[in-house]
C-alpha cells in the first residue's frame, strides 16, 4: 500500500512540476527572479540538470546509450525543465587538435568504441563535433527543454583541480582573448535556438593566480561579449574559489553596461565542507555551512540578484553518510531561498573519465546504461523543489507556510484517512500558519497542531483547547525550531520533561512526536528523520 501511495505521488510530482516551471522565451530578471517579459513577467524557475560535452571527447555523454531524442524526453519526464550543457573553450575557437573532427574521428582517435552512437544515433556520428553539439540542443528544443550553455573549461577534460591549466585568467590553456572569443562565438551561434537562455561564462574559477581585480577585468568583457552577441541571453557569471566565493561584490559593483540579464552562480558539495559534515554534529555543521553560503553568496539576493545553484549532489547509492546529511541541508536551503538550480549530474556514465573508459558516475541521475532513473527516492526529493515557492505570478494567495521533510521531499499534512486529525508525510499542497506565538495552525483557520505525547502522532484540533482529538484536554502546543540547523520543530508537553520534535513515524508516512536527537555534540547522531523546513510560499497547489 505505501508503495503504491510513493507511486501515485511521485506521477502526480512529475506532472505539477511539467507544468510549473515552464515559460516562454527569452527570459530576463525583476530583482532576484528569472522573469518571462512575454508573459506578464511571471516567474520562470530553472530546475535544471548538468550533462556534460566538455570531457575529451567533446560529445554529450549518453550518445552510445540512448537516442538522443529519448534522452531529451527522459530529462523532461523527470521533470527537469532545464539542462546545463557543458562545453570547452577549443570547441568553437578550432583548436588545432579538434579541427575537422567529426564524433567518429573523435572517438578514434580516443581509441574509444564508436559503434554504440553508430547505433543509436547514427545522424550524429559523421557531423562535425559542434554541429553535433547543434543536435543535442535541437533536440532539448524539440522537447521543450531549456539550455543553459555553460564554459566549463578550455582544454577538453575532467573538471577541476588547482593545477589543470584551466583555472584562471592566464594559465596555460586560459587564454583571455580566446575565451572571450569562444564565448562571443557560441553566443552568435545560438541566437536562433530559441531553447538557449543564459551562458555561464566559466565554471569554477580557481587556483593561485586567481585574483578580485582580474574578475572584474574578465568577467564584465566576458559578460559584454556574450550580450552583444546575443542580448537575448541570460550572463550567468560564477565566482572564486570553485565558484563558492563572491563576497567581494558586496563592497564593489559589477559595471556592465546592460541591466536585467544578469545572474550569479553558486557550486555547494559535502566534500566542499568535508571535515565539518564527518566531524561535527550535523546541526551544527548545517547552521554554520548555510551560514557561510549565505555570507560568501546568498547575500546576492538582498542586493536584487538571482542565484544560480548550478551544481549540487549526491551519492545516489546512499553510503556516503556526509553526502547524505550535507543534501538535506542543501535541499532545505535552496527551497527557503527558492534558488534556481541544477543537480549535478544526468549522466549514469562516461565515455572517458580521467583515463578510464565508460566509466560509471555515482551522482548520475540515470543509470549506467541510460535506461533509467538510478534513484527515485532522491528524485521525488528533488521535484519537491522543482515548482517555483514565491515570485512575480506565483505569489497568488497570502504568504504562508509549507513544512518540508528535506529527506523525503514530502511535506506535512493532513491525513485525512485517520480518526482525530493526525498528521502525515504527503505531498505538498497543506497550507500552514506560523504564528510569532509559537503555534502552528492551519492558515485561514482556528485549527491547531497539537503535541500528544512521545512516539504519539502530532493532530490537529481547536487552538483554544481540545488538543486535536485527545481524550485528555490539551492547550494548542508552542513550536520552537530548535538546534543549529532551526530544522527540529520542537515542543513540550505537560508533564514530561523532554524535548519533544516532529518526526517520520516508522512506517514513513506518520508524522508523530519524538524525543529531539542530536541537537549538538555528537558527529555519528544522524538527525534527518526530524529536519523539516518551514518554507515561505504564495502558490495555489491542486
Amino acid at each position: 500500500m505505501e508503495r503504491r501511495w510513493m507511486s501515485v505521488w511521485l506521477l502526480a510530482a512529475i506532472l505539477l512540476g511539467a507544468v510549473a516551471v515552464g515559460g516562454g522565451l527569452p527570459l530576463s530578471t525583476s530583482g532576484r527572479w528569472v522573469v518571462d517579459d512575454s508573459r506578464g513577467g511571471g516567474r520562470v524557475k530553472l530546475a535544471c540538470v548538468n550533462w556534460p560535452a566538455h570531457l575529451e571527447p567533446v560529445v554529450a555523454e549518453g550518445l552510445s546509450r540512448r537516442p538522443v531524442d529519448e534522452i531529451a524526453k527522459a530529462i523532461r519526464g523527470m521533470g527537469f525543465n532545464c539542462v546545463r550543457l557543458t562545453w570547452p573553450t577549443f570547441l568553437p575557437t578550432g583548436d588545432a587538435s579538434l579541427a575537422g573532427l567529426t564524433v567518429r574521428g573523435s572517438f578514434r582517435r580516443l581509441r574509444l568504441n564508436s559503434t554504440g552512437v553508430q547505433r543509436h544515433n547514427p545522424k550524429l556520428i559523421d557531423l562535425p563535433l559542434l554541429q553535433a553539439f547543434q543536435a543535442v540542443v535541437s533536440s532539448l528544443e524539440e522537447n521543450d527543454v531549456m539550455v543553459i550553455l555553460d564554459n566549463h573549461l578550455s582544454r577538453p577534460g575532467w573538471c577541476c583541480s588547482r593545477t589543470d591549466g584551466n583555472g584562471f585568467f592566464g594559465d596555460t590553456y586560459f587564454d583571455p582573448g580566446l575565451w572571450v572569443e569562444g564565448l562571443r562565438r557560441m553566443a552568435a551561434l545560438f541566437r536562433s535556438h530559441r531553447n538557449v537562455v543564459g551562458m555561464s561564462l566559466r565554471n569554477e574559477l580557481r587556483g593561485a593566480r586567481q585574483n578580485v581585480d582580474d574578475w572584474f577585468r574578465y568577467m564584465q568583457m566576458g559578460a559584454e561579449a556574450v550580450h552583444a552577441a546575443n542580448a537575448d541571453v541570460l550572463v550567468i557569471l560564477s565566482g572564486l574559489n570553485f565558484d563558492s566565493e563572491l563576497s567581494f561584490l558586496s563592497r564593489r559593483p559589477l559595471n556592465v553596461s546592460f541591466s536585467r540579464k544578469i545572474v550569479f552562480e553558486l557550486h555547494w558539495y559535502s566534500f566542499t565542507n568535508s571535515a565539518a559534515w564527518a566531524g561535527e554534529n550535523a546541526n551544527d555543521a548545517c547552521g554554520s555551512i548555510s551560514g557561510g553560503v549565505s555570507h560568501r553568496v546568498g547575500f546576492l539576493l538582498d542586493r536584487g540578484f538571482p542565484l544560480f545553484l548550478s551544481e549540487f549532489g549526491i551519492d545516489q547509492s546512499g553510503r556516503n553518510w556526509r553526502d547524505n546529511r550535507f543534501f538535506s541541508c542543501a535541499l532545505a536551503y535552496a527551497a527557503d531561498h527558492d534558488l534556481e538550480w541544477a543537480m549535478w549530474a544526468l549522466q549514469g556514465s562516461y565515455y572517458l573519465r580521467q583515463g578510464v573508459a565508460d566509466s560509471e558516475e555515482a551522482y548520475g541521475m540515470l543509470s549506467a546504461d541510460w535506461r533509467s532513473v538510478r534513484n527515485r527516492t532522491l528524485l521525488g526529493r528533488i521535484q519537491s523543489i522543482q515548482q517555483p515557492f514565491r515570485g512575480p505570478g506565483v505569489a497568488t494567495l497570502p504568504p504562508y507556510k509549507t513544512i518540508l521533510h528535506p529527506l523525503t521531499g514530502r511535506c506535512v499534512t493532513i491525513d485525512s484517512s485517520s480518526r482525530g486529525l493526525a498528521l502525515a508525510a504527503g505531498p505538498c499542497a497543506q497550507r500552514w500558519r506560523y504564528g510569532d506565538d509559537g503555534t502552528l495552525s492551519l492558515a485561514n483557520s482556528s485549527a491547531c497542531v497539537t503535541a500528544v505525547g512521545a512516539g504519539k502522532p502530532a493532530r490537529v484540533g481547536n487552538c483554544g483547547g481540545s488538543g486535536g482529538g485527545s481524550s485528555a484536554a490539551a492547550a494548542a502546543s508552542r513550536w520552537v525550531l530548535a538546534s543549529a540547523s532551526h530544522m527540529h520543530v520542537s515542543t513540550r508537553v505537560n508533564g514530561d520533561d523532554r524535548m519533544l520534535c516532529l518526526d517520520v513515524g516508522p512506517d514513513g508516512r506518520s508524522v508523530v512526536t519524538n524525543p529531539c536527537r542530536c541537537m549538538g555534540g555528537d558527529a555519528r547522531c544522524d538527525p534527518e528523520g526530524q529536519w523539516f523546513r518551514m518554507v515561505t510560499t504564495a502558490r495555489r497547489v491542486g
